[in-house]
């Protein structure tokens, strides 16, 4: 069951608990005014609404009706390559190669979990 933003509210008073809005803005990482109304069920932008879920220690996907306990993303190669207008030959065969020793790495960790 996804939480609502009002549950996130609640959520940030009780664990505020007696300390005052500015202390706990602080520990939270955003503005006591911003703390104030979030607390009181304004939507925060997204970096505010992150930096409270860390404070929380709250997954985001728990508000945003998403299930947390998701398989986590699978490892992916990225590759970034300078501004040049050509590669040699034998490095992009060498790049081709090194991506696919790493899929396969990562398929053969995922078969070992899987067993």
């Amino acid at each position: 069951m996804a939480l609502t933003l009002d549950d996130f509210g609640r959520l940030m008073a009780k664990k505020r608990g007696s300390r005052g809005v500015r202390a706990a803005a602080l520990d939270a990482g955003v503005s006591p005014a911003t703390f104030s109304r979030v607390e009181n069920g304004h939507m925060p932008d997204v970096h505010t609404f992150a930096s409270l879920c860390k404070w929380l220690d709250r997954d985001p996907r728990e508000f945003l009706g998403m299930e947390t306990n998701e398989a986590p993303e699978r490892p992916r190669a990225v590759v970034h390559f300078k501004k040049k207008k050509t590669v040699k030959i034998e490095t992009a065969k060498a790049l081709g190669e090194l991506i696919l020793a790493a899929q396969r790495a990562i398929l053969a960790a995922e078969d070992l979990v899987g067993r």
